[in-house]
């Protein structure tokens, strides 16, 4: 299919042929009939990427401080790399179109049905795109009598109904609309419709124009002057009820204005960009209030209501951002003598084929414009089969001496840590990409280097010309996906980790057991030089061993997927496995008995734990893992001790070994190996000599089970024996 595409690096925009979209659980297949060009928002969104990198540091000093903290943690050769992953990731633009049904996801039956159109919202959701998968809750049926043209305007009307709805206006309440772009023309339509007296203010007069005939009982060229004596002639002197800012500018103007027209304790609602800075004894004396809108509506921005479909009880949330987007396009409908009017705010369509021509507009303002609209192709296609054929016809045996590699998932970690390292190693044959997003996927492909990019796991489960599969998926895929590319036949790198629970955790088990592939999970760190120099130097201290792994791992934000169960299940799973398994590669024992015990929550998620592990032959290692601390100090101190030696690695730049009253120092560096490259390597190899496994698998379930452990012993308050 095709997508509008955007580089981060550099803004460049194009129109570029990526894997087709497809549907999944909660969500709906949409194949777009128009979809809407937000001049303000896009042309600011296409501005900000086409900044220098010292541009984009100075439009975002929040983010700037996070990349400098980061380097000092990682060092400035991993932090660049980040960096730039990130921005050479492709933009995708738009977030107002329309479309018809063609496949409804699991869940959703009934709800919807195949050939329904409708009106779909959200950034990297409702593209600028021939086909878009997006959630159930940012989808809303059209009415038969409102066209294409109208209904791809859903999402800005939510947008500027909430604003409006913010005031909590009232019959003959005096609204004021500052900006009168498209946003504030559907802002003035909005009060009108709830029965207020309109005043729309701008500097352009024929959008005034616009705004007038549209029901604004006043409209005021800001050029002309001060609006407060015609606004207070209006009101009977008392001023404006409520005022939205609709404005998109740096300067405080819209701010002054909104305070010296608004009567005492009036509202203002901020709905566009501007500069928020405003003379305090003004709004003081009057106690104005200021209020600012959350884009379509409550729920925007919400993780478990736009991605989990958890609904919002009408009782406590009459007006979601859902809500919003149905009675947007309601209000549309013919049937009504008083109507949202769309029509004269169109000045420009579009075929899709032009989008670049249609964004060169916009950008450069070659001519006066306000709404701008692709129109796409919609005649009925064929959609793909389910089931696919291999993308590549079979030759029967994959090559011989070869890694023939298929990813499934290309997030940040992937992209800037594993594929980097897999496109130098000279036995690996990148074949296939497998990602949600079709435009990940073409991406990716192009970046580095894959014959094939897909949206469909079975373009490389199916495919016997591919013998191995890296996944690196969210982790509640993990179990299930592993398990199908073993019962495939292929070799498997899985991310951690590599099971959610035990029954999970089984499946994998009985799935290898039938296989003649073999499998490994992403416990980079037993793979790192100084992990295998530490357990080497253990090992000639010999008898039992001590082990004490610190981590300072910082806090992630409460909406994380890696806090969702549904996802991630949380950071213990996630990411103190990795601590998990390098005590078991370091002590070379197995682990009998498991013991966790865990600091009180504060933010949502069990971020602070300690973890005792015993070992079979009376060795023992304790785990601290916390988020409480400065990311700006280390992160992962490992210190070990044996038969009078003392082992000491930080943050995995440098080694220091103690022993019979002297210190040595190995492999200082001020770059961290956390021995991504060595696993990524010793797969390869093992796969292209026909195994065996380079870390055994023996070892690899039994970290695992381990972590899983971790979680038992923490609800049921007891060791857990494995």
């Amino acid at each position: 299919m095709k997508q509008v595409v955007q580089s981060a690096r550099s803004g460049k925009l194009a129109l570029k042929e990526v894997p087709e979209a497809r549907v999944r659980s909660g969500h709906l297949l949409v194949r777009t009939r128009a979809s809407l060009i937000s001049a303000g928002t896009e042309r600011m969104v296409v501005q900000f990427a086409k900044k220098s990198l010292a541009g984009k540091a100075k439009a975002r000093p929040d983010l700037v401080s996070k990349v400098l903290e980061k380097a000092k943690r990682d060092g400035i050769g991993a932090t660049m790399r980040a960096v730039m992953a990130r921005l050479d990731e492709p933009l995708p633009l738009g977030y107002s179109a329309v479309g018809d049904l063609v496949e409804v996801g699991a869940g959703l039956e009934g709800k919807f049905r195949v050939g329904q159109r409708v009106a779909i919202a959200g950034a990297g959701l409702a593209n600028h795109a021939e086909l878009n998968a997006v959630p159930e809750n940012l989808c809303a049926p059209v009415p038969e009598d409102v066209n294409d043209e109208e209904a791809c305007f859903g999402t800005l009307g939510a947008i500027a109904m909430n604003g409006v709805r913010l005031l909590e206006p009232q019959l003959g309440d005096v609204i004021a609309v500052i900006g009168a772009g498209l946003v504030g023309q559907l802002a003035a339509q909005f009060a009108d419709l709830a029965g207020c007296r309109v005043i729309v203010l701008d500097y352009n007069a024929e959008r005034l124009k616009l705004a007038e005939y549209a029901g604004a009982e006043l409209t005021y060229n800001l050029g002309d002057g001060d609006p407060v004596a015609a606004i207070m002639d209006l009101s009977g002197g008392r001023g404006c009820d409520g005022v939205v800012i609709a404005a998109a500018t740096d300067s405080n103007e819209p701010f002054d204005t909104a305070g010296a027209i608004a009567r005492d304790k009036g509202t203002i609602s901020l709905v566009g960009v501007t500069g928020t800075e405003f003379d305090y004894r003004a709004f003081m004396k009057k106690e104005l209030s200021v209020v600012v809108s959350r884009s379509y509506g409550p729920g925007r921005y919400d993780p478990d209501y736009e991605e989990r479909h958890v609904k919002y009880p009408v009782g406590f949330v009459r007006w979601t951002e859902t809500r919003n987007l149905e009675e947007c396009v309601r209000l549309m409908s013919r049937r009504r003598d008083h109507r949202l009017q769309i029509e004269q705010m169109i000045t420009h369509k579009f075929p899709f084929a032009d989008a670049e021509r249609a964004y060169d507009m916009v950008i450069n303002n070659t001519e006066p414009h306000l709404g701008v609209i692709l129109e796409y192709d919609v005649e009925t296609k064929e959609k793909s089969p389910k089931l696919r054929t291999p993308v590549a016809v079979s030759t029967g045996k994959a090559s011989a001496g070869r890694c023939v590699l298929g990813v499934i998932g290309a997030g940040n970690f992937a992209r800037t840590v594993l594929l980097p390292q897999l496109k130098k190693i000279e036995s690996v044959d990148l074949h296939t990409l497998v990602t949600k997003r079709g435009i990940s996927a073409g991406h990716s492909q192009d970046s580095f280097g894959f014959l094939h990019s897909e949206t469909d796991e079975a373009a490389i489960l199916d495919n016997p010309d591919i013998n191995a599969v890296l996944i690196t998926t969210p982790h509640s895929s993990h179990a299930a996906l592993t398990a199908r590319a073993l019962e495939a036949g292929k070799n498997v790198l899985v991310e951690k980790p590599l099971a959610l629970d035990r029954e999970q955790l089984n499946t994998v088990i009985r799935a290898r057991l039938k296989s003649n592939a073999f499998l490994q999970v992403g416990f980079n760190r037993r793979f790192a030089p100084l992990s295998v120099k530490a357990r080497g130097r253990l090992e000639s201290a010999g008898g039992t061993k001590y082990v004490l792994l610190r981590v300072n791992a910082g806090q992630l934000p409460e909406e994380s997927w890696n806090n969702v169960a549904e996802e991630g299940n949380g950071r213990i799973l996630g990411e103190v496995c990795h601590f998990v398994d390098l005590a078991r590669f370091l002590v070379g024992d197995e682990i009998k008995t498991v013991q966790a015990a865990a600091a009180s929550v504060t933010n949502g998620a069990c971020d602070d734990l300690t973890v005792s592990l015993n070992f079979a032959a009376g060795s023992l290692a304790t785990i601290a893992y916390t988020a409480l601390g400065d990311t700006a100090y280390s992160k992962e101190l490992v210190e070990a001790f044996a038969g009078g030696t003392v082992v000491n690695i930080n943050d995995f730049r440098g080694m220091t070994v103690t022993a019979d009253g002297r210190e040595s120092k190995e492999g200082k560096s001020t770059e961290q190996d956390k021995g991504h490259a060595a696993e990524l390597r010793a797969f390869a190899d093992a796969v292209a000599t026909g195994g065996p496994a380079p870390a055994a698998e023996s070892e690899i379930v039994e970290s695992s089970f381990a972590t899983i452990a971790v979680l038992e012993s923490l609800q049921r308050g007891t060791p857990v024996d494995l």
